[in-house]
């Protein structure tokens, strides 16, 4: 069945807060055994939190913009008997900075232990960033407070569908998907602000038979990442995703797999997408003790560009290692890597490392290309670790490939091209360093 928020006493003007309205369409769709919740075209529905029920289907229509409320009281506070599935929500009376723990204080579209759910519809999701401001500098925009507001929440979702609609402007993370299982996002666009920090695209966080397909995402920060949050280890690892046919464009990396990390991530394919103007391409930064294993990277075009200090990153293609966040805590392993048929321009190196005492086993690199080429207005730094327990950089020349601390590697048909603007900053077109590699 068919359910218009209009009818339910949505204005739809843009000015009035249809949050309540909206809110009684979600729940009496799911009273009546489920449907889909729609949103007419030709209106801007300005809205507050919102929560998602099991069987429904929300359809902003071409032409229609659900737009996040520039006000921060329209947002309700998450506590702990909301993650349990008792859907009560606490107002917490203030804004304040504090370390971040992998779940969100607050909420603008969310659902937990609710299966079934599809957000489509070919419409619009406005996040209002500018609510969020902090500083402002020429390639950054810091946030006011941290954490910020997701756009969209979903907890221990099963049966997750995202498709056909564009979502940008969002101050925090897009779409945050912790703990949830057989999730399908196809065919989105998000266009964020390139400066404004922390609002990645996707992040599948303790996720499993994840597919995320012909999408187009510009972010600050990271397009696509997944993540093991400390505060969501009990969902387990992330495994069984696939990212492809996507376009992508990233002040911080485009596709990463950290930091966050204190749980695995297996079974994870990569393919045929096309990553251009982004500080880093593809980046594994294992930060913790969770491990890294059965990954297949093949068939993508990256194109990597500095984006200042601000961002982490030397402009890589590809950046994959395991460094100790804490002393105390030993980074993960990286086995069974597969990268083949890429083609990279940049200004920085194709940096693949394990650690010596525990170094990355089984890894393939065949058919790679690599330009190096000087794109941008800032210095080559050298290689950029941060986050760890040691020093940021180890500043000084690169090389075009470096490879090192690795075992049973297998590397076949890979060549880096110099130009004239890089000669000074390189040592070493190729290099590898405490590396074995099958004959």
């Amino acid at each position: 069945m068919a359910y218009h928020v209009i009818n339910c006493g949505a204005a739809g003007d843009g000015k009035t807060n249809d949050a309540a309205a909206i809110q009684k369409t979600i729940d009496l769709c799911c009273q009546e055994g489920g449907g889909k919740v729609i949103l007419d075209g030709g209106h801007t529905y300005l809205s507050g939190s919102i929560v998602l029920k099991p069987y429904v289907e929300l359809v902003i229509e071409s032409g229609a913009v659900l737009k996040a409320s520039e006000n921060l009281e329209d947002y309700q506070f998450i506590d702990e008997a909301a993650r349990q599935g008792k859907n009560r929500m606490v107002e917490v009376p203030t804004f304040v900075n504090c370390e971040y723990d992998g779940k969100p204080r607050q909420f603008f579209i969310y659902a937990q232990s609710a299966d079934h759910i599809r957000i489509s519809g070919g419409g619009t999701i406005d996040g209002s960033e500018e609510i969020y401001y902090g500083e402002i500098r020429e390639d950054q925009i810091d946030g006011a407070f941290y954490p910020r507001i997701p756009l969209i929440l979903m907890e221990n979702c099963r049966h997750l569908t995202i498709q056909d609609i564009t979502i940008k402007k969002s101050g925090f993370w897009t779409t945050h998907l912790v703990g949830c299982e057989e999730v399908e996002i196809t065919g989105i666009r998000i266009l964020n602000n390139l400066k404004m920090a922390n609002c990645d695209g996707i992040d599948p966080d303790h996720c499993r038979h994840v597919r995320i397909t012909n999408c187009h995402i510009e972010s600050a920060d990271d397009c696509i990442v997944l993540k093991t949050t400390e505060a969501n280890r009990h969902y387990g690892p992330c495994e069984d995703i696939l990212i492809s046919g996507c376009t992508l464009i990233s002040t911080s990396a485009a596709i990463k797999i950290g930091t966050e990390s204190v749980c695995d991530f297996r079974d994870i394919v990569i393919s045929n997408c096309s990553i251009y103007d982004s500080n880093r391409g593809i980046s594994f930064q294992l930060r913790d003790e969770g491990n890294v294993e059965n990954v297949i990277i093949s068939n993508c075009i990256i194109r990597t560009r500095q984006a200042s200090s601000c961002w982490w990153g030397c402009g890589e293609p590809i950046n994959i290692a395991s460094i100790n966040r804490k002393a105390e805590i030993p980074s993960g392993r990286i086995r069974k890597l597969t990268i083949t048929n890429v083609l990279c321009r940049g200004e920085g190196s194709i940096y693949i490392a394990g650690k010596p005492e525990t170094p990355l086993e089984d890894l393939t690199l065949e058919n790679i290309r690599h330009e190096l080429v000087k794109t941008s207005k800032y210095p080559i730094k050298g290689y950029d670790f941060r986050p760890c327990c040691g020093p940021d950089f180890q500043e000084g020349p690169i090389h075009g490939v470096y490879v090192r601390n690795a075992k049973d590697a297998c590397i076949k048909n890979v060549s880096v091209k110099l130009d004239s603007s890089m000669e000074p900053y390189v040592d070493s077109l190729i290099n590898y360093e405490n590396t074995e590699i099958c004959q």
